[in-house]
């Protein structure tokens, strides 16, 4: 079964969101694997102390992407191949290059001067 114990509330996102976020990016670490289960969703609403609805909305929202499968009254489970992950990847880490992008631009930083900060970053 698929733990949330690491899974922490960001202010100004919508729970749903998050939950679909932290689902994903446990996945292209290796921490939830293709076939695990997931908590029903009454379980995670306990658990995470938020409306039943928006466990829902999440898990729908991994249904949409193929992501899981849920069949009424057995569990959901993830559905993953290494193609998905792949696909995952790069879907997460565009996503958050994009909002570093969109604030080092407002900060008035060229694109040179973004680069050579992540070249010294990075060694």
């Amino acid at each position: 079964m698929i733990s949330f114990e690491h899974f922490t509330m960001e202010d100004g996102v919508p729970i749903y969101l998050q939950i679909l976020r932290y689902i994903k990016r446990e996945a292209v670490a290796g921490v939830i694997r293709d076939g695990d289960e997931l908590p029903s969703r009454r379980v995670l609403s306990t658990r995470l102390a938020v409306n039943p609805n928006t466990v829902q909305k999440a898990y729908r929202m991994l249904e949409d992407e193929d992501l899981i499968v849920s069949h009424a009254g057995a569990a959901s489970v993830m559905k993953l191949d290494e193609e998905k992950l792949a696909a995952l990847r790069t879907e997460l880490v565009e996503e958050d290059a994009m909002g570093a992008i969109r604030a080092w631009q407002q900060m008035g930083l060229t694109k040179g001067e973004v680069l050579a900060l992540i070249e010294k970053l990075w060694e």
